[in-house]
């Protein structure tokens, strides 16, 4: 029973989702690892969303909506976290989401099927029924995509650290709105965008950053986007977490 009064009570109650998506076959054992390493960079950033993060999730949302075949890429972090968000993200935009594993097996597929079947989400690929082809130039578990899926894509939103993917995907032209506490990994220096921030906090405030730029002229929200550049949003993330200590 976890303590509502504990300094750390929504910290306590994200890891024991982590738990329970570890027990439910959801999650891979690496998954857990993954997670505590993700806190220690949410410790540095002072668990809130900064200032420069919120700007470059608006910048995000002005990427959502002016892509034609934008795809939203979940593992198990992401579904045990933030599933039902990805569902309304999904519904939102009417967009698919696509299942892809490092660790894949039939079983983490079927769990987490199950879970995005039961919250709606209509457009669900990366399943075992799917079409894949191989990413070119990426070796290993996660170069195959789905045909309808990541393959014609031209945003794939990929919210958790996945340096190999997201380096190909970026070569192979397609652009890339990564989450990553961590503003030196190669996701993070790879991608069009990052959001340096907890996906936690990142999926609602996405959410209602594209209801609120929905109506923008799409000149307006292309401007957004030229005015922005990953690599001054990392700095600024860096010297966020400088100044902080």
């Amino acid at each position: 029973m976890l303590n509502k009064d504990h300094p750390r009570y929504q910290s306590l109650v994200y890891r024991e989702k982590i738990v329970e998506a570890h027990k439910n076959g959801i999650l891979a054992d690496s998954g857990m690892i993954a997670h505590g390493r993700g806190e220690t960079f949410d410790y540095l950033i002072g668990e809130k969303t900064t200032d420069n993060s919120h700007n470059t999730i608006d910048v995000s949302a002005c990427y959502f909506l002016t892509s034609k075949h934008p795809v939203l890429s979940v593992n198990g972090n992401t579904t045990a976290l933030v599933a039902e968000d990805i569902a309304r993200l999904s519904k939102l935009l009417d967009i698919p989401v696509e299942i892809n594993l490092y660790y894949r097996t039939s079983e983490r597929v079927a769990n987490i099927e199950k879970v995005y079947m039961d919250l709606g989400v209509d457009n669900l690929l990366g399943t075992d029924e799917d079409d894949f082809i191989d990413t070119p130039d990426l070796n290993g578990p996660r170069s195959p995509v789905s045909i309808e899926g990541i393959k014609k894509a031209d945003l794939v939103f990929i919210p958790l650290e996945d340096g190999d993917r997201a380096e190909k995907l970026a070569q192979n032209g397609k652009n890339i709105i990564s989450v990553d506490l961590n503003p030196l990994s190669r996701t993070a220096q790879t991608s069009t965008v990052t959001i340096v921030d907890n996906i936690v906090r990142v999926l609602p405030e996405l959410i209602n950053s594209i209801e609120k730029h929905v109506d923008m002229p799409r000149s307006q929200l292309e401007d957004k986007i030229n005015g922005f550049n990953n690599k001054d949003n990392l700095d600024r993330a860096i010297n966020d977490i400088i100044t902080r200590f």
